[in-house]
């Protein structure tokens, strides 16, 4: 058994090649082998945003604070609020972060197939960003 104690582990900011504005993450588990959870706290500031990116076993937001969105492919933002859970089938490109004037606060939950978790695309265009929500 391990515990994390809290405060133990800093905050990190996330890296821009992924992230559109101000996003900051806060480790929760990255699982030894077999187990392969990886999961994050991630805090988005207004207007911030994940680029488009896929997972191979899909992936699990739980939204804790705020209002953001979350977008699949081809279709509008829809808007996320405080204890929605989002799943995110394998291999679906997506992004999701803040609304362009709210934070929002996520726990991304997902499984690392041979060391990875993400396939990261492009940055999400300011003109698909603010496409209105459905």
């Amino acid at each position: 058994m391990q515990i994390y104690g809290a405060g133990t582990r800093p905050s990190m900011r996330a890296n821009p090649d992924y992230f559109t504005g101000t996003v900051w993450q806060d480790p929760i588990i990255s699982a030894e082998p077999p187990a392969r959870l990886h999961a994050l706290n991630v805090h988005f500031e207004p207007g911030a945003r994940s680029a488009w990116h896929t997972h191979p076993l899909g992936q699990t937001l739980h939204v804790t604070q705020g209002v953001g969105l979350v977008c699949l492919r081809g279709e509008a933002p829809r808007l996320i609020r405080p204890g929605d859970t989002v799943w995110i089938p394998a291999g679906v490109e997506h992004w999701h972060g803040a609304g362009p004037d709210t934070t929002m606060t996520h726990i991304a939950m997902q499984e690392m197939q041979d060391g990875s978790a993400a396939t990261w695309l492009e940055h999400v265009s300011d003109a698909d960003y603010q496409v209105s929500p459905s």
